[in-house]
């Protein structure tokens, strides 16, 4: 499964407003440049991350984005899904139209229990992780790289 360049993205803007949950809306200018998106993209995805019910927004001087749920609650697999549907690393596994996909052996393929457990293990990754998580992550290695830092001066 390859995740696309608008669910990475969509990954790191999501990330960002869980680093900033509980201060407001933060405006599509601030993730962008913390994040290292273009804006314009950015805009299209956080209007389906809307669609999804996961972010809102706020017009104004103040407004911008804001997530609507808390990080601890809110998964990779759930933006992930939202922006680009269902993790299937070889699209025929049962539930898909694998004749579109244009499988041969669809219904008699000796693969698809490798395929199954491959999506299985990819989805459980992706279900624990939780932007909560990231953000705690991400507070150890900047004081790891501080601390490294100190005792290099």
């Amino acid at each position: 499964m390859l995740i696309t360049q608008k669910s990475r993205y969509g990954l790191r803007a999501v990330f960002e407003l869980a680093k900033r949950f509980g201060h407001g809306p933060t405006k599509i200018c601030d993730i962008a440049r913390a994040q290292a998106i273009p804006q314009r993209f950015l805009e299209a995805i956080l209007r389906e991350l809307k669609q999804a019910g996961m972010v809102e927004s706020r017009r104004g001087s103040d407004g911008g984005y804001f997530l609507l749920r808390s990080p601890d609650k809110l998964t990779l697999d759930d933006v992930l899904v939202s922006l680009q549907g269902p993790i299937d690393p070889m699209g025929c596994i049962p539930g898909d139209d694998a004749s579109v996909n244009g499988c041969d052996l669809y219904g008699r393929c000796v693969f698809l229990p490798i395929w199954e457990a491959t999506r299985d293990a990819v989805q459980q990754v992706f279900r624990q992780a939780t932007f909560s998580s990231l953000v705690q992550q991400e507070r150890k290695l900047i004081a790891k790289n501080a601390q490294n830092m100190g005792g290099n001066i």
